[in-house]
């Protein structure tokens, strides 16, 4: 299975690019930089994992530079993740235009570029595909400073529903992993007091295990849930 993820340098992309592999699959993925453990993972899986660096404000070459000259289009897609995100965090009355467009398009636009593209490819090959959007908890539980972040999470999510919708007849599936708050990057800037008071919100009172995301979003590619899409996929820890 040739697998397209994005944002692939570390957290949450990073693991589920290797579970991919274990498996098995033949990744695609892009992030801006290369980290130290995606070089270690590109040693170990030479032939499998397939990186390209690609900015995701760049809406406008992602048919040419990601489909047409790196993928290829002779290549069948058979899922597409979209993981890469970017979070702004404020309240409200301290918006920021730019820095809001600028996750809009890191977040909204170039992934449903990616989506239309993907779908093509899918289409192209006769292929029944699984897209996965990796949603947040946020979404659905407020938080203060996330109520931006959360709309380019939520839009993300009415996108899925109705892509599932149009080409179900096809096979070809559109699901959300709504996932709860995990220790990554992103969440570097909470102090411990921030995260506990986050933490206690769920029914395990602890953050949510990044390989128990990764394996729900490759169980979401894989024909183990071929009955399922349009759907939101909690994994959170019982956030309540």
């Amino acid at each position: 299975m040739n697998v397209l993820i994005t944002g692939i340098s570390k957290g949450l992309g990073l693991k589920t690019t290797e579970t991919l592999l274990k498996l098995g699959h033949t990744v695609y993925g892009i992030s801006r930089s290369k980290s130290d453990e995606l070089r270690i993972l590109i040693q170990k899986f030479p032939s499998d994992l397939n990186w390209l660096s690609y900015d995701l404000t760049d809406s406008e070459n992602v048919r040419k530079i990601l489909f047409k000259e790196w993928i290829g289009l002779k290549t069948p897609l058979h899922g597409y993740i979209n993981n890469a995100a970017t979070a702004y965090d404020d309240i409200v009355t301290n918006m920021n235009l730019e820095s809001l467009e600028k996750m809009y398009w890191v977040n909204v636009f170039t992934p449903m570029m990616l989506t239309k593209f993907a779908l093509r490819q899918m289409l192209l090959h006769n292929i029944k595909g699984s897209i996965v959007h990796v949603s947040s908890i946020s979404v659905h539980t407020g938080y203060k400073g996330l109520s931006m972040y959360a709309s380019t999470k939520g839009a993300l999510e009415a996108f899925s529903k109705n892509t599932a919708r149009e080409w179900g007849e096809k096979g070809i599936r559109s699901n959300c992993l709504v996932a709860g708050f995990m220790e990554t990057e992103m969440s570097t800037n909470l102090d411990d007091d921030q995260k506990n008071r986050i933490y206690n919100r769920t029914s395990l009172k602890k953050a949510t295990d990044i390989s128990s995301v990764a394996e729900t979003i490759a169980f979401l590619l894989s024909k183990n849930s071929s009955s399922i899409t349009g759907q939101n996929i909690f994994v959170d820890n019982g956030t309540i």
